[in-house]
């Protein structure tokens, strides 16, 4: 990444997303120490920007979403430099799931190791027909380090991801699309516009009803459906006092498209 990857591009009126590109495409978007420090600065920003209201990550090109880890500068790296690294990229992800907007991963061609973690951690992924994915780290005598081993198994279930992760599969889209791991495979011609045209369906809703529906489900995952639902309850409270939910109401009356202010 350099200082030019932060996009802001508008989908109507008062509603934008934002898009953030790997812009490393010689080495095929892998990430090394410095675009990541880059990528976890911007994902700091995005947070408190409540101008936006949907996240998309791709790279740059259209033979690469991501390779993951830069081993190039792997091999230059003491043990320590390697746990520092590992830190920084299991930080920078998890920041990016957490984020209050959703978040889509447009995976506009291979996505291995890191790529595939880093589409992990988005809301939804849209991949295209020329791209692949897979968690190959065993092949080269490691594992999924950035959260993969955790959140492949929580999509696509633990019999298939160990499968997947043991043999160190490259995915097809069609597989991929099979078991869930993606939620639509799109021919690269029409990848990226499908992928604004999906930004645009999320960022037209009620934007704190968006935030609070991703908290309630991200939140329920690890937790008993009693609690699971007691978080959506309290959630659903916090909506009830908005201006955009009488906007809804109103709108529904006057049979009319609402113009939610995100208040």
């Amino acid at each position: 990444m350099n200082g030019e990857d932060f996009y802001e591009y508008s989908v109507g009126e008062k509603r934008a997303c934002c898009i953030l590109t790997i812009q490393r495409p010689e080495v095929h978007n892998c990430l090394d120490r410095t675009s990541l420090l880059q990528l976890s600065e911007y994902i700091d920003q995005l947070r408190f920007d409540s101008s936006i209201r949907v996240v998309m990550v791709t790279g740059e090109g259209e033979k690469a979403f991501c390779a993951g880890a830069d081993l190039k500068e792997r091999r230059t790296m003491s043990e320590a430099e390697v746990q520092q690294y590992l830190h920084l990229i299991g930080q920078t992800f998890a920041k990016l799931e957490s984020l209050p907007q959703p978040v889509i991963a447009v995976i506009n061609g291979v996505a291995y190791g890191g790529g595939t973690e880093l589409a992990l951690a988005c809301d939804l992924r849209l991949l295209s027909e020329q791209g692949m994915m897979g968690l190959t780290e065993t092949s080269l005598g490691i594992i999924p380090g950035a959260g993969g081993t955790q959140r492949l198994s929580k999509i696509v279930g633990v019999a298939k991801a160990k499968e997947w992760i043991f043999t160190a599969k490259k995915i097809t889209p069609a597989e991929a699309l099979l078991h869930g791991l993606v939620n639509e495979v799109v021919s690269s011609v029409h990848l990226f516009e499908r992928a604004l045209s999906l930004a645009e369906e999320i960022a037209s809703q009620a934007p704190l009803a968006i935030r609070q529906a991703k908290l309630a489900i991200s939140a329920s995952q690890d937790v008993d459906l009693r609690t699971g639902l007691k978080i959506e309850a309290n959630a659903y409270q916090l909506l009830l006092s908005t201006e955009d939910r009488l906007e809804g109401l109103r709108a529904f009356q006057e049979k009319r498209k609402p113009s939610y202010q995100g208040k």
